[in-house]
C-alpha cells in the first residue's frame, strides 16, 4: 500500500499535483494502490470531499484508475509513459525504416498553394466570428465523403487525426469508460485513450480489419466506444474489406448506443475502396487526415459525424483554438482541386514497395503483412533480439511494443521510401535475424 511515499497537500489541487508529480518522478509506481479517501483525509487533516475531488482530478488526467471497493491505484500505463519513447537509438550510417513517415518525394509541392491561399486571405481576411470551415474545403470534402458512401453529416476541421479523435471521445465519454481499440494498433492512440482517463479493450486485427468476435466481446463486456482504422492500418496495413464491413455493421447494429469512430488516414495513399461503418450506431464520427498524402506538417483533418457529436465537438473547439487556419484550409482545398496528388501513382508506388518486401521475405521463409499503407508488419518470436540484431546489421525498425497490448510480438518496417535495390538485402537481414523463421499471424 503506497510504500513510504507521504502524499502532501491541503487543497484538492495540491493533493492531485503531489500525486501526479510522484508518478512522473517514479516515487509512485504503476499499479500502486492509493490510500482510501477517508484514511488520507484523516492523515492530512482535510475534509474527505477534498480528497475525493483530488482523486477525481487524477482520474480525469489519466493518472489513476478506480475500481469500486478495490480502491484507486496508479494506472498501469500512466500518461507520462508515452509509446513514442519505445524505440531504438539510431547510430550514424544505419538505415532508418522505423519512423512511419511518407516518402517526401511523393508529397506535392506546397508553396504555390499557400501563396495563392495567402493572397486570397489578403483580399478576403478571415476575422473573428466567421464560419470555422472554409466553404470550398467543405464542399470538396463533402463530395468526396459522399462518393465513398459516408452518410451525410456536418463537418469540422481539426488539427490532425489524433486531435479529432480526442475531441470525439471527450464529447461522449467520461473517465473510467472503456474504448475498444485495435491490437496491434496506432501507438499514439493507445497512449491517448488512457491519458483521457479511459480504459482500453484490445481487439485483434487481421488483413481485413478488426475481428468481429473480438469487437462483439468488447461491447458485450461494456465498451462504450470502438475505434476502427478503415485503411492503411498502423502497423499491420489492414484495410476493412466489404465482407468484414458487413460483419462489423451487424455487430454494431446490436449495440446502437456505441460511439463509433473511424480513422481513414489512408485516404489518397491507397487504391482500396472505403467500406464505411458509419450510420449503424446513434453516434459516429469519421476523420480524414491529409498528413500521409499531402504532408504531416499541414496538421489538418476533416471530421464528419452525427449532428449531436459534431455539435459538441465544434462547441468545445470554439472555446479552445476556435478554428484551424483558413490559410491552411484554402491551401488544402486548392491542392485537392488541382489534383496535386496522383492517387493511383502514389498508391501504386507504396504498394510495389510493400509487395516487394513481403515477397522477398516469403522467399526466405518469413511471413509478413501489409495490405495497404506505408508499413509492413512482421511477427517475430523475440522482438527485442530481432530489433537489436537488425540494428547491428545496419537496419533500424520499430519494435512492436510501441503498437501492442496483448498481441504477439512483431516489428514494423516503414517501406515508404525503400528503394528496390535495398529490398533484397533488407529481407536477407530480417530472415537472418529471425533464423529464417517468424511465421505467424498479426493477432
Amino acid at each position: 500500500m503506497l510504500g513510504e511515499y507521504p502524499i502532501k497537500g491541503r487543497r484538492a489541487a495540491e493533493i492531485a499535483a503531489d500525486v501526479e508529480r510522484a508518478v512522473a518522478d517514479g516515487a509512485l509506481k504503476p499499479g500502486e494502490l492509493l490510500p482510501p479517501m477517508r484514511e488520507l483525509a484523516e492523515r492530512l487533516g482535510v475534509n474527505p470531499n477534498t480528497v475525493a475531488a483530488a482523486y477525481r482530478t487524477l482520474r480525469e488526467r489519466g493518472v489513476i484508475e478506480t475500481a469500486g471497493r478495490r480502491g484507486s491505484r496508479v494506472r498501469p500505463r500512466p500518461a507520462t509513459t508515452g509509446r513514442e519513447y519505445i524505440g531504438v537509438d539510431i547510430p550514424e550510417g544505419v538505415r532508418d525504416l522505423s519512423n512511419g513517415n511518407p516518402d517526401p518525394a511523393l508529397l506535392p509541392p506546397l508553396a504555390p498553394a499557400f501563396a495563392a491561399a495567402a493572397a486570397q486571405s489578403d483580399r478576403e481576411p478571415v476575422l473573428y466570428g466567421e464560419a470555422p470551415v472554409e466553404p470550398e474545403l467543405e464542399r470538396q470534402a463533402r463530395a468526396a465523403l459522399s462518393a465513398d458512401g459516408v452518410p451525410d453529416g456536418p463537418l469540422a476541421v481539426c488539427s490532425g487525426s489524433l486531435d479529432a479523435i480526442e475531441r470525439v471521445l471527450a464529447a461522449h465519454l467520461k473517465p473510467g469508460d472503456t474504448v475498444a481499440v485495435e491490437d496491434p494498433g496506432w501507438g499514439s492512440l493507445l497512449d491517448l485513450v488512457p491519458a483521457l482517463g479511459l480504459r482500453t479493450a484490445p481487439v485483434g486485427v487481421d488483413d481485413e480489419g478488426p475481428l468481429p468476435d473480438d469487437v462483439r466481446g468488447a461491447l458485450a463486456a461494456g465498451a462504450r466506444a470502438v475505434i476502427v482504422t478503415d485503411r492503411a492500418q498502423n502497423p499491420t496495413g489492414a484495410a476493412v474489406s466489404a465482407a468484414r464491413a458487413r460483419a462489423l455493421r451487424a455487430v454494431l447494429r446490436a449495440h446502437p448506443q456505441t460511439l463509433l469512430v473511424e480513422d481513414d488516414h489512408g485516404h489518397a495513399i491507397v487504391d482500396l475502396p472505403l467500406h464505411p461503418l458509419a450510420g449503424v450506431t446513434r453516434h459516429w464520427a469519421l476523420v480524414r487526415s491529409v498528413a500521409k498524402a499531402y504532408g504531416p506538417d499541414l496538421r489538418l483533418a476533416v471530421l464528419t459525424g452525427d449532428d449531436v457529436t459534431l455539435d459538441r465537438v465544434r462547441g468545445r473547439q470554439r472555446l479552445g483554438p476556435g478554428w484551424v487556419s483558413h490559410i491552411t484550409q484554402r491551401a488544402v482545398a486548392r491542392l485537392w482541386s488541382e489534383g496535386a496528388v496522383d492517387v493511383p501513382a502514389v498508391a501504386g508506388a507504396y504498394g510495389r514497395r510493400r509487395d516487394a518486401l513481403i515477397g522477398a521475405l516469403a522467399e526466405r521463409g518469413v511471413r509478413a503483412y501489409g495490405r495497404s499503407g506505408l508499413n509492413v508488419w512482421i511477427p517475430v518470436p523475440d522482438e527485442t533480439g530481432a530489433v537489436a540484431r537488425l540494428l547491428q546489421g545496419g537496419w533500424a525498425v520499430a519494435p512492436g511494443a510501441r503498437f501492442r497490448m496483448g498481441a504477439a510480438p512483431g516489428i514494423r518496417v516503414t517501406v515508404s521510401a525503400l528503394p528496390e535495390e535495398e529490398t533484397g538485402p533488407l529481407a536477407h537481414a530480417i530472415a537472418t535475424a529471425l533464423g529464417a523463421g517468424g511465421a505467424g499471424r498479426p493477432v
